[in-house]
């Protein structure tokens, strides 16, 4: 009777862990050829990981690229993160099994550890793909001694080193995570997607016909002689042979974009573009100019408050919410961009210099730590560290006559911003370490090469993102 007990005690004891690992033996089989690409947040914002899931497939992956939308303020933050947790558990549980859960971080909390233990479970790998630090990023708005700040740090630091695998976007950011966090990454840097290119004119005066119905800074300031001729603040096609040509005299066209965070400081172009104005009311010679803001966050309304009490006679600021397939354009349209991001971490670089890079868009970006890995002062763009310098730069880009050139004086194609596009190198990663790989044509040819054959992505969309 005691050995059928102890049987029996044995049998509850070691059944459930066998049938564990016969499940995960089960998954693992079913995952081969698969990647579950996740983002704790608005995946429209996220192009980076949007990439690598087309990167993923091509390569011959199944991916299931899974994000969460925005969800309700009226949560506070720990009950958010507990939602977040349970929910992102249950839909990775709930996926089709995965070789590999591959995880955007920021935001990190709760997915780190989440997206482990849920491997744990199914037998997946956990890659991490570092794009900066989330409580850098917490320290903009709390301060980095508030307690808040110093518990993400800690569990940041803690969970990163559960991962597999590592990807960094700077050789700073590598560095830092080897001799600070004890964690080996692979830098990939970002490249341009290929819709990120120089837009002809006519594409050119379709989108500024277009924007001109919503926002009155692309309309034309006069009439044409011929009323069937059709013409914008830069454009104008004849009615007879459909030619498209840029006005004579028309404004410059300076483009920005922003999340309207705290680790940019619009007041340093706002003060810029006084002196510019400045500048023009002393007799330079230099064009009136349409400044066009793009995006939106927390800070727009503050920004956009500032904006309207300054008395531009010869300037005028839009700040537009573009559709997706419109931002390359005008990004290609332009003639001038600026990048007023500062790294909460001074590691990571931002992805929009990247995009006006790849449109051949001269651009002036604001000096931090590690910018030298993306641009270089008088080699590929202009650094500046404050508005004095910035409205200099503006001075020098914007002094060559408007003509018909879209980007402005030979200065920005001695200084090689149109050979920069495309020219950083493609990088596979495997447990073996970075290894060289073939120009996919996408942004991020960073893939795990099994030999796979089917292409396809799925998108499931989860519940709140994290603060």
């Amino acid at each position: 009777m005691a050995a059928s007990y102890v049987a029996l005690l044995a049998l509850c004891l070691f059944l459930p862990p066998l049938l564990l690992v016969a499940w995960k033996h089960w998954r693992r089989g079913r995952a081969a050829r698969h990647v579950t690409v996740v983002v704790l947040g608005d995946v429209g914002r996220s192009p980076r990981m949007q990439y690598h899931a087309l990167s993923l497939a091509k390569s011959g992956f199944s991916v299931t690229l899974l994000g969460f939308c925005i969800g309700p303020q009226i949560l506070q933050y720990g009950v958010k993160v507990v939602f977040q947790a349970v929910h992102l558990l249950w839909k990775l549980m709930c996926t089709k099994p995965a070789a590999y859960v591959f995880l955007q971080n920021p935001p990190g909390l709760p997915a780190i550890a989440v997206c482990w233990f849920a491997g744990c479970l199914c037998g997946s790998k956990l890659v991490v793909d570092w794009h900066n630090y989330g409580y850098s990023i917490m320290g903009l708005v709390h301060g980095p001694s508030h307690p808040l700040v110093l518990l993400a740090k800690w569990y940041e630091k803690l969970c990163g080193r559960l991962s597999h695998l590592n990807l960094c976007v700077t050789n700073a950011m590598q560095d830092d995570l080897a001799e600070n966090w004890g964690i080996k990454a692979v830098t990939v840097y970002d490249k341009p997607a290929s819709f990120f290119k120089e837009t002809p004119l006519d594409l050119q005066h379709q989108l500024f016909m277009k924007l001109s119905h919503t926002y009155p800074v692309f309309r034309a300031r006069s009439e044409s002689s011929d009323p069937d001729t059709e013409r914008s603040a830069f454009t104008e096609r004849d009615a007879l042979s459909g030619a498209v040509t840029r006005l004579c005299g028309r404004p410059a066209l300076l483009v920005s974009s922003t999340s309207w965070t705290e680790d940019e400081d619009f007041s340093i172009l706002l003060a810029a573009l006084e002196k510019f104005e400045h500048l023009i009311n002393s007799g330079e010679s230099l064009p009136s100019l349409v400044c066009v803001i793009t995006g939106k966050g927390p800070l727009k309304d503050y920004y956009s408050r500032l904006i309207c009490q300054k008395c531009f006679r010869h300037i005028q600021v839009c700040t537009p919410w573009l559709e997706a397939e419109d931002y390359p354009l005008l990004l290609g349209s332009a003639d001038l961009g600026v990048c007023l991001h500062r790294s909460s971490s001074g590691l990571d670089l931002p992805m929009k210099v990247v995009d006006m890079l790849g449109c051949c868009l001269p651009v002036c970006a604001v000096k931090f730590q590690c910018l030298h890995e993306l641009v270089k002062h008088e080699e590929n763009g202009l650094v500046f560290e404050d508005s004095e310098e910035l409205a200099v730069q503006l001075q020098v880009a914007l002094s060559a006559p408007l003509g018909g050139s879209q980007a402005f004086g030979d200065l920005f194609l001695q200084l090689g911003g149109r050979a920069w596009a495309g020219s950083a190198a493609g990088v596979a990663v495997s447990e073996a370490g970075p290894q060289p790989l073939r120009e996919s044509g996408l942004a991020l040819p960073a893939v795990w090469v099994y030999g796979a054959h089917t292409t396809q992505v799925t998108l499931e969309l989860g519940g709140p993102c994290a603060i």
